[in-house]
């Protein structure tokens, strides 16, 4: 008989906005955010437009004890914010390592947040990950320096499928050390 491991997720706290696992509740937000396509068009797996019960399916794996993927909502309430201004995660790799992977609602661009709950999760490690790493589309250099500014060194070029997109896109890559 096999025992399975039930991660928890810790709350990580900034001074301007919690980072903390995702809620059923959180639904509705992430829908709308997700479904716009200048979020989409950034990430490899939100598609544009926006099919039905995609957003749905993201939450319950999320929610569930044994997963693959630690889901966190950038939580401003506590600062006068929004309860969702954006997502961060950390999808689990063999030998300890991790991939981080972000997107921050629109509204919320240029206000540094990315920045903010990137420099918290590597922080955190809340995994206890020795590496993490990231990539970003080429054409997002503001996502590149959300990764620089939080100490994430330079690997190389590669290429990644992006959904909304419907092509491979070209991407660059970091590696954290922790």
């Amino acid at each position: 008989m096999e025992t399975l491991k039930i991660t928890t997720q810790p709350v990580i706290e900034t001074d301007r906005f919690d980072l903390r696992p995702v809620r059923a509740s959180d639904r509705g937000l992430i829908e709308l955010y997700a479904s716009d396509p200048r979020v989409a068009m950034n990430t490899v797996s939100i598609p544009h437009p926006l099919p039905p019960g995609v957003i749905e399916a993201y939450v319950s794996r999320a929610l569930k004890d044994v997963r693959t993927e630690d889901v966190w909502v950038m939580d401003g309430l506590k600062a006068g914010g929004s309860e969702v201004m954006g997502v961060i995660s950390l999808v689990k790799l063999d030998r300890d390592q991790s991939e981080v992977g972000y997107w921050v609602a629109p509204a919320f661009w240029n206000t540094h947040l990315a920045s903010e709950a990137v420099q918290a999760l590597v922080d955190a490690n809340p995994l206890g990950n020795s590496t993490m790493f990231a990539s970003v589309f080429r054409d997002n250099p503001a996502s590149a320096k959300v990764l620089t500014n939080a100490g994430f060194r330079y690997l190389g070029i590669a290429e990644t499928y992006c959904l909304a997109r419907e092509t491979c896109v070209p991407t660059w890559t970091y590696s954290y050390k922790l």
